[in-house]
């Protein structure tokens, strides 16, 4: 009897000795990984660590200046566009308009012609689809959970949140958190840069840690490595 060889996942998102420069600054420095699909992914490190500059490159807003990214299998991110969703630490929101005006107008970029699509993400994030006033009127933590609504509206593969939490009530960031673990669970990949870590235990599969442009570490649970050193084989995927 011949058993077959158990057949390793592929990964979802392949970064290969990926380097961005800024004049002198080197934002990222050689990172290597792979990631898995349907994985909740918390990007961690301090101020500078690297971490937004990593996910703009996966987002396909910043080219490295040298390196490679592979996401879905494509090379190239015009290829796969339409199946990330990427929620920016500023909003990205149209402050005169609306929350549902404001997917209204995303939803067309993305040929989503039916307003129950953009009804639905308004009430998975807590908000009201009847609120009329404008976005710019709305509290800081209210502007946070549209931007997420509107990084959802594709149905992405992939879900690139930076610092999502940011201005959040506990209780609504616990339900951000756990409406996230429900996407996840149906197969989404999601990155989450945060300060805000702890807000993911229970809910993370892997923390990943940067530190002065790299993949530093990667643990299960939310444990610092003790040092780069420690964890020299965390720039791969386990």
């Amino acid at each position: 009897m011949i058993l077959s060889a158990e057949t390793a996942p592929i990964p979802v998102i392949t970064v290969t000795n990926l380097i961005k420069q800024f004049g002198r600054f080197a934002a990222l420095r050689g990172v290597t990984a792979e990631f898995s699909a349907g994985k909740l992914y918390a990007i961690l490190g301090d101020n500078g660590a690297g971490k937004t500059t990593l996910l703009r490159t996966l987002a396909g807003l910043t080219q490295p200046s040298s390196g490679h990214v592979s996401i879905l299998g494509a090379n190239k991110f015009r290829d796969i566009c339409a199946q990330v969703g990427y929620m920016a630490h500023p909003s990205l929101l149209y402050d005169e308009m609306s929350g549902m005006e404001n997917l209204e107008y995303f939803a067309r970029l993305y040929g989503i012609s039916s307003r129950t699509r953009c009804t639905e993400v308004i009430r998975a994030v807590g908000l009201d689809p009847e609120l009329a006033r404008p976005v710019g009127q709305y509290s800081q933590g209210m502007r946070q959970r549209m931007s997420l609504a509107r990084a959802l509206l594709n149905h992405p593969k992939i879900l690139l949140l930076d610092e999502p939490f940011s201005n959040v009530d506990l209780h609504s960031a616990g339900e951000m958190v756990r409406l996230l673990a429900g996407i996840r669970d149906q197969g989404t990949t999601i990155f989450i840069v945060t300060h805000q870590a702890a807000l993911l235990e229970g809910a993370a599969d892997e923390f990943v840690w940067m530190e002065a442009g790299k993949i530093t570490g990667r643990t299960p649970e939310l444990r610092k490595p003790e040092s780069a050193g420690d964890n020299r084989e965390g720039d791969k995927q386990r």
